[in-house]
């Protein structure tokens, strides 16, 4: 008897040591999960609590104004076919955003409804509204996972932005599937701010099924703002030292408004110092090439990439009197990066004009 009873032992031990340990729940958090500010002109809806919070002096906002649709042959770095709305805001200023959990029994038409009317309170509109499929886009998950569809959640935050783990509160709102989403655009002119606001509910089978049903919100918001120009202008000693050693040199201080080509005021220290570099080199000739990031898609950026370049050949030709025949303009849109375009300090990297030796 006594061996049966510790062949018994021994099988129960091995058992339970190989059996595989079962993750927990994500707890539901009783106060706020992460630390951040809500946006004064729009506030909190009561007794939400913030998941997660980023924060940017300068960032960049697509606004959706219209159903997102596949763009053609293209997919983003999680191998989802990339989708973009055919009306739509590109906005670049002091830009936060915020992940909120609402309080049970909270739908999503409530969270929009109490967004749009905080919003117009204070003299602001809502710009666009959409629901579930008519949004366009994917709709298995908020902003997670590859291989399908963009939905709207990762245009407007992509999962190469998210910080948080997937077992977080902020993480088990992001990957769930979505049962229900609801979206609305705001604007606020007097804030010059606009907002993104997307209310939602998930399902979860594995260790976020405690925030089954439970709403979330995800909250985007803009306030139009000019970056502060940090970036030194190189010297025309300096330029002409990059060009000999690498045949090109690099310049951000040629400035221009998003989605637009005509060169600002403020880049005139830079424009000048090309004007010197090119009046005391009078035998070299220059490609000068736009370089833009890949906010917008391929095609419209190929075309802005190329006028900005000419914008900068009339102004060398026109205020500094160089010969046209010494310049020639090209445009490479996004093709050509010099860092990851998933965030605003990759693609303010990527956002330059370059001189590249052409003799």
């Amino acid at each position: 008897m006594k061996k049966h009873h510790l062949a018994a032992a021994l099988l129960l031990a091995c058992t339970t040591a190989s059996a595989p340990l079962m993750a927990a729940d994500t707890p539901v958090p009783t106060a706020d999960a992460a630390s951040g500010k809500d946006p004064a002109w729009l506030g909190r809806y009561s007794g939400a609590k913030l998941l997660t919070y980023t924060a940017s002096d300068f960032d960049a906002l697509m606004v959706p104004l219209s159903p997102l649709k596949q763009v053609p042959g293209q997919r983003d770095t999680s191998n989802n076919a990339v989708h973009r709305p055919d009306k739509k805001l590109e906005l670049e200023g002091k830009r936060t955003h915020a992940v909120y959990l609402l309080p049970e029994g909270t739908s999503p038409l409530a969270v929009i409804r109490n967004y749009q009317n905080a919003a117009k309170s204070k003299g602001g509109r809502t710009l666009y509204e959409c629901m579930g499929q008519e949004c366009g886009g994917g709709q298995r998950s908020p902003s997670w996972g590859g291989g399908g569809n963009q939905s709207i959640g990762m245009l407007l935050w992509h999962p190469d932005k998210m910080t948080d783990k997937g077992t977080s509160p902020a993480g088990c709102a992001m990957r769930g599937s979505t049962n229900e989403q609801r979206y609305t655009a705001l604007e606020l002119p007097s804030a010059k701010a606009h907002a993104t606001v997307l209310a939602f509910n998930t399902t979860s089978s594995g260790d976020c099924k405690l925030f089954n049903g439970r709403t979330f919100v995800m909250v985007d918001t803009l306030e139009t703002q000019a970056m502060a120009q940090t970036m030194e202008a190189p010297s025309a000693d300096e330029m002409v030292a990059s060009i000999t050693s690498s045949g090109r040199v690099a310049l951000y201080g040629i400035l221009f408004d998003s989605g637009k080509s005509e060169v600002k005021p403020e880049s005139k220290a830079t424009m000048d110092e090309i004007g010197k570099l090119l009046a005391a080199n009078k035998s070299l000739k220059l490609l000068v090439v736009g370089h833009t990031d890949n906010v917008g898609g391929l095609p419209s950026n190929l075309d802005l990439s190329k006028k900005r370049a000419e914008a900068v050949v009339s102004m060398l030709v026109a205020q500094y009197k160089v010969a046209p025949g010494r310049l020639q303009a090209f445009g490479v849109s996004y093709a050509s990066p010099v860092a990851p375009n998933i965030d605003e300090g990759g693609r303010a990297k990527n956002r330059r004009v370059e001189l590249v030796a052409n003799n």
